[in-house]
């Protein structure tokens, strides 16, 4: 008897099945709604500003380097 059957083929599927409509509901509640907590809270606003500031950084510097040649 191999371990590749209909039996364990079946078994796999339904457990498949349910870990994903698991997964999704975790997924789901994890993300911030249209409650009180909703939106972007501080350390995400945090974050993109910089991102801004490194990338406005890193671009000022490239701009100020003159050509060697």
């Amino acid at each position: 008897m191999g371990i590749v059957n209909r039996r364990n083929a079946v078994l796999g599927w339904g457990v498949w099945k349910v870990a994903k409509r698991f997964g999704k509901q975790k997924a789901r509640a994890a993300v911030p709604g249209s409650g009180e907590h909703a939106g972007l809270n501080k350390s995400a606003i945090a974050s993109i500003f910089a991102a801004l500031g490194g990338a406005l950084w890193f671009w000022r510097k490239k701009s100020d380097e003159s050509p060697s040649s």
